[in-house]
């Protein structure tokens, strides 16, 4: 163990039970996903339709948030905010950050839609590590509540307004910095977070501060674990999308004055349906396909093109989230081309990428952009230094270098061997999927889609129709949830597929905050023996030989993976690798 991966390991250990999780509900077992692995072995079919069978826990949290009657009061307050003059803020890190911008997104659309501009830019999205986030994690922000603080201070958080601090687990110190932050300069703060109250109270003190303080209203959402163990990507933000946008859907009405008193009823009705549309043989049937064409691409080496319009923010939400859960590559920067290149891509109907952005986030792009000394008063020297290298590599810039317009499809051309997957959603505006599909046909690339809702695709030989039922939603929150299951489900069942997943553990996780890291020990300590403390020590030294790969965007082993290998069979980290690599077919 070399003397600074010992430091690291020290450093976490002297604050891990701060970051200990395992106690929560979000990062238990599913029984009923408990063989995931195995099952999708035999039949990806009868995988989908476990993972739409824990998707239920969703319905049932939805059904109580709305017997509870909370939607009225929190979209009365929405609204009055709104129509007062204030702002309504998300926040979150992850998904939970990308739920903020997508949140975001929907209100911007609408009030653009009919021409109320005076009612567009009042929401706001905060999300860790700004807009630049959406690609990938910033390194460290999700940690220190003193990054969360700042970024919505940056945005004038005040009197009169309102912010909703979401976090799937209730412990993310990045959402509890925004909450205190919005509290403190006098606005209306609601903690939303999937745990239950008594399980953060005993175990998670900056949880429990949040949840004694009774100026924060709380808006607990807890539907039990996840389908893939500590993936709250899934049932977590998911039901935290269905509740929002029920509330931000009751608002807009309340402004328009507009009936708003059955929104909840009737979305309740729909995503019921949904949910036993997405269980059905007629969608598990050729999602099931679509699974296995992905599959094989990647087994194959090939790569696929995502091609959306109106759900290019959803498809952007899932294709990311799949670096950090199973360790793909993440999305390449054009000019990168030391970065192994992304298995998924997406790109939108605009001809310039700086147009795809503002299409994709319905505003200009918003990128954390502190100056030195900002983050030297927030940071201990040690700390300071790296972040401000990090920092100067997260601005708008350096997002735009992620081309998801027209402008980007020459950096991935369809070939042989490849895949193209267009998206179609009810409000996309001309045929780009459809005559891309037709090109990468051409080229010999395998293609399928996803349309969502009443929408009218191309008859292709894999086409996948999620009908939506109508419920009169001018936001269209109904559609949102069908498309991130839809998604959700088939990316998740690939990456079983492909041996990522054991059971329903996530063993291919990447450890890029103290959150991942203490999954990453839980993980090798359950799978080697060894106790927290050991795992912890060999975990940072595996780390310390995949970093420079991590932080270049190119091909690395799983860090649970080679740990468990290097105590397994008493090897090196290069043994550990060649023996992985063997084993598994690659990375």
């Amino acid at each position: 163990m070399s003397e600074s991966s010992d430091a690291r390991a020290r450093e976490f250990l002297a604050i891990a039970d701060q970051f200990q999780l395992g106690v929560l509900v979000t990062e238990s077992s599913h029984p009923v996903t408990a063989n995931l692995s195995e099952v999708a072995k035999r039949s990806t079919a009868e995988a989908l339709g476990l993972l739409f069978q824990v998707d239920r826990d969703v319905l049932d949290g939805y059904r109580r948030f709305v017997e509870s009657g909370r939607a009225l009061g929190l979209s009365e307050r929405v609204a009055r905010s709104v129509a007062g003059g204030g702002k309504v803020f998300f926040t979150g890190c992850g998904s939970t950050g990308r739920l903020s911008i997508l949140l975001d997104a929907m209100w911007r659309s609408f009030w653009r839609s009919v021409g109320r501009a005076d009612y567009e830019d009042r929401t706001f999205s905060v999300m860790a590590g700004g807009d630049f986030a959406l690609i990938k994690a910033v390194e460290g922000f999700e940690d220190f509540t003193q990054f969360g603080r700042r970024q919505i201070a940056d945005l004038g958080v005040g009197p009169g307004d309102m912010a909703f601090a979401i976090t799937e687990g209730g412990e993310t110190s990045f959402v509890i910095g925004t909450a205190w932050q919005a509290l403190e300069a006098g606005a209306d703060t609601v903690f939303v977070y999937n745990n239950p109250d008594e399980v953060l109270c005993a175990h998670v003190r900056r949880s429990r501060e949040v949840i004694e303080e009774p100026r924060i209203e709380k808006l607990n959402l807890t539907t039990g674990p996840m389908a893939i163990s500590g993936s709250t990507r899934m049932q977590a933000t998911t039901i935290q999308l269905a509740v929002l946008s029920t509330v931000l859907e009751m608002a807009v009405r309340r402004l328009l004055g507009k009936p708003f008193e059955g929104v909840p009823q009737r979305f309740l009705a729909g995503l019921e349906r949904v949910l036993d549309t997405l269980s059905s043989e007629d969608v598990r049937g050729p999602l099931a396909e679509l699974v296995e064409m992905e599959e094989g691409i990647y087994r194959a080496g090939g790569r696929v093109n995502y091609l959306a319009d109106c759900l290019g923010i959803d498809v952007l939400t899932d294709t990311t989230e799949r670096s950090p859960t199973f360790c793909t590559p993440p999305y390449r920067r054009y000019d990168d081309l030391q970065a192994a290149e992304s298995w998924s891509f997406l790109y939108v109907p605009e001809p310039h990428s700086p147009q795809a952005w503002r299409h994709i986030l319905q505003r200009e792009p918003r990128c954390v952009a502190w100056s030195d000394d900002d983050i030297r008063a927030m940071l201990p020297p040690d700390k300071a230094e790296r972040t401000i290298a990090i920092v100067r590599r997260i601005g708008v810039d350096d997002l735009m270098r992620f081309r998801i317009g027209i402008d980007g499809l020459p950096d991935r051309p369809y070939r042989p061997g490849d895949g193209a997957v267009g998206i179609f959603g009810a409000l996309d505006r001309g045929d780009f999927q459809t005559s891309q599909l037709s090109l990468a046909k051409i080229k010999g690339a395998k293609v399928a889609g996803i349309a969502v809702g009443d929408v009218d695709p191309p008859t292709e030989p894999l086409m996948v129709h999620v009908p939506v039922p109508d419920a009169d939603l001018l936001l269209h929150g109904l559609a949102r949830c069908a498309a991130k299951m839809a998604l959700n489900a088939m990316s998740t069942c690939t990456m079983v597929r492909l041996g990522r997943v054991m059971g329903n553990t996530m063993v291919w996780v990447v450890p890029s905050n103290l959150k991942l890291i203490d999954r990453s020990t839980r993980y090798i300590a359950r799978l080697t023996g060894l106790g927290y403390e050991q795992a912890c020590r060999l975990l940072f030294e595996v780390i310390e030989y995949i970093e420079p790969r991590m932080k270049a965007d190119q091909k690395y082993p799983p860090a649970v993976g080679l740990a468990v290998y290097r105590h397994r069979f008493g090897l090196s980290n290069e043994e550990a690798e060649e023996r992985l690599r063997a084993d598994i077919g690659g990375f």
